[in-house]
């Protein structure tokens, strides 16, 4: 364990440009979202086998919702006492006033998202956000273009709006967010047709934009394809559906035997278990050495 900043001297909080900024090459860092302790739980323990940094997310409708402050502070708490680098973000979130309070609450960054709001508006909404975090020691992810689906509910979706090369290097540009969410292809959710990721694009979209990218929707996109959206300049993945799915399976293989003896901690072990092993396996994927 090292210092880092934000904690005393054994804490694992990390900021989230150091995380990303630290990874070695041809690695993403993978932001898994927790929808409570059992899934931050399973997150640590796999970075940890791995000495692997994570980000923690919570939705930005997990997060309004009633218990949704604990949630982001527990995420933090959490992180704090982790055996890797860690980072707690508030992830999709349009309403300022959300950010403004996950920010209070100890978000190391948020997902300031303006993806479906005119253009304009999409950078002054996230300049604003940036303003914000910037008092905060924070960071700020910006979208644009739009990545289709539903981030909490799983359902066969196609691709939407793709992300413009020019408009990303003028947001960037002008808001100052310190990352930038592509839409080439991917969708939240459950891919309607088998993933086809524009490549060209996401390459004009490297060459002007210094900020790191993230590529939402990596449920269900192939391994290699992962890998070589790594290659092409990927820094940060964020996963979920696959998450969920590993979780609820793991409750309806266990709930049998759970509620003939009220065991309800061997539910949430097996759920962990089950949520562990997705997160190890996309750490894997993550990191491009590997298969070199």
């Amino acid at each position: 364990r090292t210092a880092t900043t934000g904690g005393p001297e054994s804490s694992m909080l990390t900021s989230f440009a150091d995380l990303l900024a630290r990874r070695p090459g041809e690695t993403a860092v993978g932001a898994f979202t927790c929808y409570d302790l059992e899934t931050a739980s399973a997150t640590l323990r796999a970075a940890a086998a791995a000495a692997a940094g994570v980000i923690l997310l919570i939705g930005g409708r997990t997060f309004a919702e009633p218990g949704g402050a604990t949630l982001l502070a527990a995420l933090v708490a959490a992180a704090d006492r982790a055996e890797a680098p860690c980072c707690v973000q508030l992830d999709h979130c349009d309403d300022e006033a959300l950010i403004e309070a996950a920010l209070r609450a100890g978000a190391g960054a948020v997902l300031a998202d303006g993806s479906a709001f005119p253009y304009e508006r999409n950078v002054e909404f996230v300049a604003r956000a940036v303003a914000h975090a910037s008092t905060h020691g924070a960071a700020v992810e910006a979208e644009l273009g739009g990545i289709s689906g539903d981030e909490d509910v799983a359902q066969a979706v196609a691709a939407g709006a793709l992300t413009d090369p020019a408009q990303a290097v003028e947001l960037i540009a002008q808001s100052g967010a310190d990352c930038l969410a592509v839409s080439i292809g991917n969708v939240h959710g459950i891919y309607r047709d088998p993933p086809t990721l524009d490549w060209e694009r996401l390459g004009a979209i490297r060459a002007g934009v210094a900020a790191p990218l993230s590529l939402h929707g990596a449920s269900g996109i192939p391994d290699a394809m992962v890998r070589r959206a790594i290659s092409a300049g990927v820094a940060k993945i964020n996963v979920n559906t696959e998450l969920r799915q590993a979780y609820l399976a793991a409750t309806e293989q266990t709930i049998g035997s759970v509620l003939a003896g009220s065991r309800l901690n061997a539910l949430h072990a097996a759920q962990v278990v089950a949520v562990e092993q997705v997160v190890a396996a996309k750490l894997r994927a993550f990191d491009v050495r590997a298969t070199a």
